[in-house]
């Protein structure tokens, strides 16, 4: 009984920090692209003087990355954990393949961000004259605004199909998720600020379920389950 008793808290305990963690992935999140939205331009073809004046907001917003990535893996978890056995096999790799392509791409554009900043730093003029910073911020841009951008919306997708089959979110969350998730494959590239629109979503979504999971915390235990 105390066995079964303590199994049971563990899986009411961790989505809870789950759902917190995708809190901490989105205000992170947020932070990154804001720092990285008002401090880069929006053009990858730009001169690049920008960096003499911005590089230190930039060099924070690479310093988060790692930890909105961490987060972002924990809030995957989180969801997996509330879809349990009810997981379809087709929707559950979509998902979890979208997923995980997000984070890799988020961390590839990280490590060559920081390789620019650091050829930057290390001969400022010769490399902004060269072609390795056009190549370097091109990637850089693409990676992030269209290829990530693309798998955070097949994986808002694929997750509010599978909120629908197994009613795990409430129905306006769901349709809401789908009408930010066309938004994000449809207009990114277009409007400087639709990245935003991942970040807000996730933070919608782990609100809702760290609310739920304090609404659903169990009672103190009876003297009868104690014994």
């Amino acid at each position: 009984m105390v066995q079964e008793k303590a199994l049971t808290h563990n899986r009411l305990k961790t989505p809870r920090a789950a759902a917190v963690a995708g809190i901490v992935f989105s205000v992170l999140y947020i932070i990154n692209l804001v720092l990285i939205q008002i401090s880069a331009p929006a053009d990858p073809h730009d001169a690049g003087t920008w960096l003499a004046s911005n590089w230190k907001s930039i060099n924070l917003a690479l310093y988060l990355q790692p930890f909105v990535g961490i987060a972002f893996l924990w809030f995957i978890g989180v969801l997996r954990d509330r879809i349990g056995h009810y997981e379809d096999r087709f929707f559950a790799t979509v998902f979890l393949g979208s997923g995980l392509l997000f984070l890799a791409m988020l961390f590839a554009s990280g490590a060559v961000a920081a390789g620019l900043l650091f050829s930057y730093s290390a001969t400022p003029d010769k490399f902004i004259e060269s072609d390795i910073y056009t190549f370097g911020r091109t990637v850089v841009h693409q990676i992030v605004n269209v290829y990530a951008m693309k798998m955070a919306g097949v994986f808002m997708i694929s997750t509010c199909t599978v909120a629908v089959r197994t009613k795990i979110l409430p129905r306006w969350i769901v349709f809401l998720g789908y009408v930010m998730a066309l938004l994000l494959l449809l207009s990114v590239g277009y409007f400087k600020w639709t990245p935003l629109v991942f970040p807000l979503w996730v933070l919608l979504v782990s609100t809702y379920i760290l609310l739920t999971n304090l609404r659903n915390k169990p009672n103190a235990a009876s003297p009868a389950d104690k014994s």
